[in-house]
């Protein structure tokens, strides 16, 4: 129950976030938050990271659909999985779907935060990816190697 709490909360983040920057901002307007460093910007992606696989709208909308489909059912069929991996898929759908919900209504994707440090501008949805991901990472790194372990001692 509180993987799906988090995706929800994730996913309302998400969506609040892209329909306020959406509703008062211009695209290519912005913001100043930390001077140079930190801005608000609204930004129009109709690709993937850093716009790959930019107008392959289909490929976006239904690769995405299949990864979360897959992701839910691991979850629900996994439900006594390691709590670190059931974070992970949370936040990897929830992200998946904050996307794929912009990509389906509008063809495209809203993103804001922009860091002077690091060029892509990215949105809610994307942190939730990453940080799935990276969790994943280590997970797999750490706890399945260890689990596997004991298995064959």
């Amino acid at each position: 129950m509180a993987y799906i709490i988090l995706m929800v909360a994730a996913l309302i983040a998400d969506q609040l976030t892209k329909y306020l920057v959406r509703s008062n901002m211009a695209v290519g307007e912005s913001i100043s938050v930390i001077g140079d460093f930190f801005r608000l910007t609204h930004y129009e992606n109709d690709g993937a990271a850093f716009s790959s696989l930019s107008g392959q709208r289909a490929i976006l909308i239904i690769i995405p659909v299949i990864a979360i489909i897959a992701g839910l059912v691991y979850m629900f069929t996994h439900r006594r999985a390691h709590r670190l991996l059931q974070t992970a898929l949370a936040l990897v759908i929830s992200g998946g779907a904050g996307n794929l919900i912009d990509r389906i209504a509008a063809g495209k994707v809203t993103d804001m935060f922009d860091f002077s440090i690091f060029p892509p501008i990215f949105n809610v949805a994307d942190i939730c990816v990453v940080v799935g991901c990276g969790l994943l990472i280590v997970y797999i790194f750490l706890y399945d190697r260890l689990e596997k372990k004991d298995e064959r001692d």
